[in-house]
């Protein structure tokens, strides 16, 4: 699975953002999709992942309530909806395609990464 991450940009603490994973390839639609983020001087972490059908979801406790990962599969892609965005949430963001089916937050379950796209909260 080759991804290709959109939707970044500069947004003012409050306000809101939908990221966007276009996937190539047939088997995006058997496999669970994840959201890591990087922020500046830190290590890699997970932020939210969906299973193989879109039916079961999982948030790190830093974005629950704010943040919503969906995905459509008969368009090959997986979104990111942030809202109520702070300045902590500045990074960059990357999706991700698991090994398995199911929801998984560990790097090491995933084995396609995209590029990444910059999100900037202004405070």
């Amino acid at each position: 699975v080759q991804l290709q991450a959109s939707g970044g940009g500069l947004v003012q603490a409050g306000g809101s953002l939908r990221l966007s994973c276009a996937a190539s390839g047939r088997t995006f639609s058997s496999v669970a999709m994840g959201w890591f983020r990087r922020a500046p001087g830190k290590e890699r972490e997970f932020v939210a992942a969906i299973n193989w059908s879109g039916a079961s979801t999982y948030y790190a406790d830093s974005v629950k309530g704010r943040f919503t990962i969906s995905r459509d599969n008969a368009k090959n892609t997986v979104y990111l909806q942030m809202n109520s965005l702070k300045p902590e949430d500045t990074a960059v963001y990357y999706c991700a395609a698991s090994t398995g089916q199911t929801v998984a937050i560990m790097t090491y379950d995933y084995s396609s990464w995209g590029q990444g796209t910059l999100v900037t909260v202004s405070s």
